[in-house]
């Protein structure tokens, strides 16, 4: 096998999975109701402070629907569209190796089981999203990431920077995928990460919007 960054993030990859199933059950609890509030105030500023200066604040947020292992997002996007009132959207795989394509979300949106066992919604197309919230398996503290090898998340966060569109990314992860001390070196097609937000906190520092 070469030893190529790719191959390199194959046993790393799965170090990472084996780190995040021995996490505590409450300790998965508590670090994701604290990875929900850190968001929701993060967002919740920022958007005051860019409409208190008559600045456009992020409406569209590209979220994902966390399986059982990854931090629950679900009560943080029920929020958002039923308090806030924010257009909240999932990623559906249309294709083998192509971009992600997001769809609206809503409590009542259908939903059906995708590719590789995750939930998909069946809304409409949704807006470009100015915030993207991605699956985080691991990360360094300069935004590169680890995610599960399928390469999708860089595929469409590059289709984003290829139309010239405007968006901040924020990593969602635990903080046991931390990959500072080791030697990690991100494939050339990765896509950086603008912030990492973890169960102990930004990981990667909150991203200033103007």
């Amino acid at each position: 096998m070469n030893n190529t960054p790719e191959n390199n993030a194959v046993p790393l990859r799965t170090r990472l999975k084996q780190l995040r199933a021995e996490l505590n059950p409450i300790d998965k609890h508590r670090g994701a109701l604290l990875i929900r509030g850190r968001l929701f105030t993060w967002l919740a500023t920022t958007r005051a402070r860019l409409l208190a200066a008559n600045r456009p604040a992020p409406q569209h947020i590209a979220a994902f629907w966390s399986m059982e292992e990854e931090p629950e997002l679900q009560p943080l996007l029920h929020q958002w569209v039923e308090e806030i009132g924010l257009t909240v959207s999932l990623p559906v795989i249309t294709a083998i190796d192509a971009p992600l394509e997001f769809r609206v979300w809503t409590p009542d949106t259908d939903m059906h089981v995708g590719a590789y066992g995750i939930a998909e919604p069946q809304g409409e197309l949704a807006p470009l999203p100015e915030l993207v919230l991605v699956p985080t398996l691991g990360y360094t503290r300069a935004g590169d990431r680890i995610g599960y090898g399928k390469g999708y998340y860089d595929r469409t966060l590059a289709a984003l920077k290829a139309r010239r569109h405007t968006y901040t990314s924020i990593g969602i992860a635990w903080s046991c995928g931390d990959l500072s001390g080791q030697a990690y070196t991100p494939a050339a097609h990765d896509v950086r990460l603008d912030a990492v937000l973890t169960d102990k906190g930004w990981a990667v520092p909150a991203p200033v919007l103007l």
